[in-house]
């Protein structure tokens, strides 16, 4: 693993667009880029967690406490899409389709402020801004990709140690709930998926506590790569065989109370995989 950059307390989201890297330091309250320059941070009043590009290339963000979507200016996320009725706890990770729906997580209880779990939902915004509940009793949802040709979403359930899949219906509806991998039978115990990013040959999960960042495909576990003391956040590729994953140092103290006290850091590493269909 090479470090591509530095300086982030808790990075989600990354996303690659135009060449250039995008991610939301969620604890650090920056959005971190280098699509003008050097790597930095903007600070920001309102953070998003999750980051997608629209169809016409407008960044939007899944504003965690606001409860809204919200497109990038250049300075701040003006509300694009308001979720507050909607939303029963903060928002996660977004991805989105090619016709403009947008597929968020509702993530149904504030961990930070010492909530109990609740099972959370998934929720679509579609191009028009209307706001529909698009799964029900997800548990700690987190990652979120489009599988295959797109008529599958596949959801990592941070809690239940796995990745859930749903078939994507003409209309973005939700159905045919199943297990896509059950993560703690494939790695280990100790997996806690968060952020994964969809590719020709398969999945890649960003485990956390498991310590690893792992490529599956449907009940499959096709390769892990050990990340040491480190623990992976999310990830995303370039689109060729560069694949960028955060990774969060806690300097040794459990995660709770590194997050708690803010002594966890976060750097992007970049890793060199195979191209789709390479098996050297």
């Amino acid at each position: 693993m090479k470090e591509y950059a530095a300086g982030m307390t808790w990075g989600e989201g990354p996303r690659w667009q135009r060449g250039a890297l995008w991610l939301s330091d969620t604890q650090g309250g920056k959005l971190w880029t280098d699509h003008d320059g050097p790597w930095r941070g903007i600070p920001l009043d309102a953070i998003p967690n999750g980051l997608w590009f629209l169809p016409d290339g407008r960044l939007v963000g899944a504003m965690m406490h606001q409860r809204r979507i919200g497109v990038w200016t250049g300075e701040q996320f003006d509300t694009y899409a308001d979720l507050s009725a909607v939303a029963t706890g903060p928002l996660g990770d977004m991805v989105g389709d090619p016709h403009g729906n947008l597929y968020v997580d509702d993530v149904g209880f504030a961990a930070h402020a010492g909530e109990p779990l609740r099972p959370g939902r998934l929720l679509r915004v579609a191009a028009d801004g209307a706001v529909h509940v698009a799964a029900e009793d997800v548990e700690f949802p987190n990652g979120l990709a489009f599988v295959g040709d797109g008529r599958t979403l596949v959801v990592a359930e941070t809690t239940r140690q796995r990745l859930t899949a749903f078939t994507v219906a003409d209309d973005g509806a939700l159905t045919d709930r199943r297990t896509y991998a059950d993560l703690a039978h494939l790695i280990g115990d100790d997996v806690r998926p968060d952020g994964i990013w969809s590719t020709q040959d398969g999945v890649w999960v960003a485990t956390t506590t498991g310590h690893a960042v792992a490529l599956v495909r449907e009940n499959e576990l096709v390769t892990s790569i050990g990340t040491g003391t480190l623990l992976p956040i999310a990830c995303c590729s370039d689109g060729g065989n560069r694949l960028f994953v955060t990774l969060a140092d806690t300097h040794g103290l459990p995660l709770g109370e590194a997050m708690a006290t803010k002594a966890v850091h976060t750097t992007v590493a970049l890793l060199e995989v195979p191209k789709a269909g390479d098996t050297s």
